[in-house]
């Protein structure tokens, strides 16, 4: 007989490219403002001050290839593509030079954003999680092993809404790279297998609708698609 009160939910995970095995997620961590474009048209100057990270749960994952109902609470959904690392042993206080170590493989990301409420939350200077942590608002691809593609460090970051390119970028122009996220990470978390992290976007975010489809790719990475539905 079980001793939870209700069943427990699922074990949140994402599929690897190729097979039928399975990441299972624990945490997802995502990098703010970490390209200076966008940082600019966010309105800030993107200056290399040291990063930082707002968190996203499990439950909010939803596979390439969905299609989702618009967001609740919200009038203006956004699109952010992103290059998502998976950490694949354990990193605490790493290095620069040894923090690729710990990174199992690369998948594409959206970080879809109810912006009206990060920027409401902004201005009163409260904490960003009704703007970022909803349902469905991590997006996933499929995971790669960096043991079949190694460890990208530039490549076409690109994302369209219904054939029309909105965001086109390099992933080498992150402020701070893949080794120095995870090595900064690393002190200030115990980085396990199951930990996602969202690296940040390009330039381009905007709004969605209902109806639009989403396809994004990376250079070396994949590809991955979402379609907004209608509000529930």
């Amino acid at each position: 007989m079980s001793s939870y009160v209700f069943p427990p939910a699922p074990q949140a995970a994402v599929p690897v490219r190729g097979g039928s095995q399975q990441y299972a997620v624990t945490r997802i961590f995502c990098v703010g403002r970490n390209y200076a474009a966008h940082a600019r048209e966010m309105g800030f100057d993107p200056d290399r001050e040291p990063p930082f990270y707002f968190n996203k749960t499990p439950i909010d994952l939803v596979m390439s290839g969905a299609t989702v109902p618009y967001a609740l609470g919200t009038q203006d959904l956004h699109h952010e593509m992103e290059l998502v690392i998976a950490i694949g042993k354990p990193a605490f206080r790493v290095s620069v030079d040894d923090a690729l170590d710990g990174v199992w493989g690369y998948a594409c990301g959206l970080d879809m954003t109810r912006r009206d409420l990060q920027g409401t939350a902004k201005k009163m200077g409260r904490p960003w999680d009704f703007g970022k942590d909803f349902e469905n608002a991590a997006v996933m691809g499929p995971l790669v092993p960096a043991s079949e593609i190694g460890h990208p460090a530039q490549g076409r970051i690109q994302l369209s809404v219904n054939g029309q390119i909105k965001q086109d970028g390099d992933i080498q122009d992150m402020i701070w790279s893949v080794p120095e996220v995870v090595s900064n990470l690393s002190e200030y978390y115990h980085l396990q297998p199951g930990d996602l992290i969202y690296t940040g976007t390009p330039e381009g975010v905007g709004a969605v609708r209902p109806g639009d489809v989403i396809t994004g790719r990376i250079d070396g990475v994949g590809e991955i698609a979402l379609t907004i539905g209608q509000p529930e």
